[in-house]
C-alpha cells in the first residue's frame, strides 16, 4: 500500500514524496481514511510509528477548503510538552508546504505579543500546550467557538503531567459538533474514561499491543552499584559505536550533575530539562538535531514524541519511576524501521521496578555485564526501591551499635509511681485575692486618725486609707515599694494603685 491509496490530495502526496516517505505505517494506513471520512478516532500505537503524520496529513486536506477568521482557529492540537508541540508544528510546515494554511504555535516561554499577532490574523491550525492556551483565552485573545477539529496527542502523558483538568476545561469551550482525534501510546483505564467522555462513536485503531517497544530496538540491562553507575556509563559510551545518544535521568538536578561529569571526562554533551529557559531548551535541542552535540542528558521532557533522525542509542542512567516511561524513552531510537540500541543501568535495589517494566512489555530484558566490573544481581526483597533499601541498611547499622548503659545516676533517685510534690508557697504571702466575679467586701473605715508622714508610710495615699491597709499593701510587696517581690499577691487595689489616689492630703486640725 502507498500513500496514494489512502485518498490524500495531490498536493499532500507531493509533500510526502519530497519528505522521502513512500509507504505508510500501519497506524497511518488505518487512521488516515477514517479521518478523511470525518469520524472520531481513538488511536493507540507504540511510539515511533508515525502517529503525528497519521493526523497531520488528513487535517491538511480537510482544512484546505475554508478560511480562518481572526482569533477563531479552525482546528486545535493539544500537546503535553513544548518540544512535542514544536515538532508537530514542524511537521505541518513540511507536509503543508503545497497548501497555504496559516498556523500558530502557543507554548510557554515565548512572547505573548508575537502569539497574539498571529491569532489576530486568523489561523487554520492552532498547536498549543494547555497552560498557554488557557492564559490567552482568559485574556480574550482566542475564541474556540469555531473549532471543527480537535486533536489530543499523547493523552497518557497529559495524565501524568496533571493536564487533564485543563484539557477538560478546554473541551468544554469547544462546539459540541466537532471531529475529535485521540492518540496515545498507552491506554490506562483513566485515558479510556476520558476517551469515552470526549469522543462520539469513535473508530478504535490499535496496531500494536499497548506499551510495547518497537522490535527494531535491541535492549540490554546492566546491574551496578550506585557509586559505579557513572563508570559503567562511560565504559558503555566507549564500547558502543555511538553516533548520537539520549541519556535519561529521573531528576532534573541529576541531569546537570551527570552532564558536568561527562564533560569533565571529555565527552561532547549537553543537558535538557524542564527548569531551563525555553530559548535555551530550543537552542540545545537544535544543536543536538544538527549533530553539533553528540550526547544529550535529559529528563523525561524529551521522552515523549521527540523525533531525532537516526538516533543510534538511548541510555537509561536511572530506571524510570513509571514502567510506561521506559517504553517512551527507548522509543526515541529505532524509529521509522531503523535499528537502535537501548541500555538501562539499574542498581540491585531496583529489582521490583525492573520487574514492572518487564511485565508491561511482556518480555525479559537481556542482562549484560562489562569486563572488569562486578556482576551483580537484582534484589527483590520487600524494601523494593533503593531509598527504602538504604533505610533498611541504616536501621541495621543502628541496631548493630552497642546499647547505651541504662544505670541510674548516683545523684538521682527513681520517682516512678510518685506524683511530684507541689511547689511550696512562701509563708510571707497573703491569701489570694478573690476572683473578679466575686467582688471583695468594702474595707471599713478606721476610727483612728488619718495617715501622716510621721507614720513611716507614703503620704500619697488617699485620706480614707488606714495605716493597717497601707501596712498590708507594703507587706504584700507592691512593685513601687519592694522591687524584690514582683510576683507577690496583694489585697485591696491589687498590683497597681492609681496615681491620682496617691496625692498628699492636707488634714484640717480639729
Amino acid at each position: 500500500m502507498s500513500f496514494a491509496d489512502l485518498g490524500l490530495s495531490t498536493e499532500v502526496l507531493q509533500a510526502v514524496r519530497d519528505a522521502g516517505y513512500e509507504t505508510p505505517t500501519p497506524i497511518q494506513a488505518q487512521a488516515i481514511p477514517v479521518i478523511l471520512m470525518g469520524r472520531d478516532v481513538l488511536g493507540c500505537a507504540q511510539t515511533g510509528t508515525g502517529k503525528t503524520a497519521g493526523f497531520t496529513l488528513p487535517m491538511i486536506d480537510i482544512l484546505a477548503a475554508g478560511r480562518a477568521r481572526a482569533r477563531m482557529p479552525r482546528s486545535l492540537i493539544l500537546e503535553p510538552t513544548r518540544e512535542l508541540a514544536a515538532q508537530v508544528a514542524q511537521a505541518f510546515e513540511v507536509y503543508g508546504k503545497q497548501n497555504k494554511l496559516s498556523m500558530a504555535l502557543l507554548i510557554g516561554g515565548e512572547s505573548f505579543v508575537d502569539q497574539e499577532k498571529k491569532l489576530d490574523r486568523g489561523v487554520d491550525v492552532l498547536i498549543a500546550t494547555p497552560g498557554r492556551l488557557i492564559d490567552l483565552f482568559e485574556r480574550g485573545k482566542v475564541l474556540l467557538s469555531d473549532t471543527k477539529i480537535l486533536v489530543i496527542d499523547e493523552a497518557d502523558r497529559m495524565l501524568d503531567m496533571g493536564f487533564i483538568p485543563d484539557v477538560e476545561r478546554i473541551v468544554s469551550l469547544l462546539p459540541k459538533i466537532r471531529q475529535t482525534l485521540f492518540f496515545s501510546a498507552t491506554m490506562p483505564p483513566e485515558i479510556r474514561r476520558l476517551a469515552d467522555a470526549f469522543l462520539m462513536n469513535p473508530k478504535e485503531i490499535t496496531v500494536a499491543p499497548p506499551a510495547s517497544p518497537a522490535e527494531t530496538v535491541a535492549q540490554a540491562l546492566l546491574v551496578s552499584e550506585t557509586m559505579d553507575k557513572r563508570e559503567t556509563l562511560r565504559r558503555l559510551l566507549h564500547h558502543e559505536e555511538v553516533k548520537n545518544a539520549l541519556i535519561f535521568c529521573n531528576r532534573k538536578r541529576d541531569v546537570d550533575i551527570l552532564q558536568r561529569s561527562l564533560a569533565k571526562h571529555g565527552f561532547d554533551v549537553a543537558a535538557l530539562h524542564g527548569d531551563m529557559p525555553q530559548a535555551k531548551r530550543t537552542e540545545t535541542l537544535e544543536r543536538f538535531r544538527t549533530g553539533e552535540v553528540r550526547l544529550l542528558v535529559a529528563s523525561d521532557v524529551a521522552a515523549r514524541g521527540l523525533d531525532i533522525q537516526g538516533l543510534s542509542h538511548v541510555f537509561n542512567f536511572d530506571v524510570p519511576y513509571h514502567a510506561e516511561d521506559y517504553v517512551h524513552r527507548i522509543g526515541r531510537t529505532g524509529r521509522a524501521g531503523r535499528p537502535g540500541r537501548a541500555f538501562t543501568i539499574a542498581t540491585p535495589e531496583e529489582g521490583k521496578a525492573v520487574v514492572a517494566i518487564e511485565a508491561l512489555i511482556r518480555k525479559a530484558i537481556p542482562r549484560e555485564a562489562l569486563a572488569d566490573m562486578p556482576a551483580l544481581e537484582l534484589s527483590f526483597d520487600e524494601d523494593g526501591h533503593g531509598r527504602r533499601g538504604r533505610g533498611r541498611e541504616r536501621r541495621q547499622t543502628r541496631q548493630s551499635k552497642p546499647a547505651r548503659s541504662r544505670e541510674p545516676r548516683p545523684a538521682q533517685q527513681s520517682t516512678e509511681g510518685q506524683r511530684p510534690a507541689p511547689p511550696r508557697r512562701p509563708e510571707a504571702l497573703p491569701p489570694a485575692p478573690p476572683r473578679r466575679s466575686e467582688a471583695p467586701p468594702p474595707a471599713p473605715r478606721a476610727a483612728s486618725r488619718p495617715v501622716r508622714p510621721e507614720d513611716g508610710v507614703s503620704t500619697t495615699g488617699p485620706s480614707d486609707v488606714t495605716p493597717i491597709a497601707l501596712a498590708v499593701h507594703r507587706e504584700a510587696g507592691h512593685p513601687h515599694h519592694n522591687h524584690g517581690a514582683h510576683d507577690a499577691r496583694v489585697v485591696g487595689f491589687g498590683d497597681h494603685l492609681p496615681a491620682f489616689l496617691r496625692r498628699p492630703v492636707r488634714v484640717a486640725s480639729g
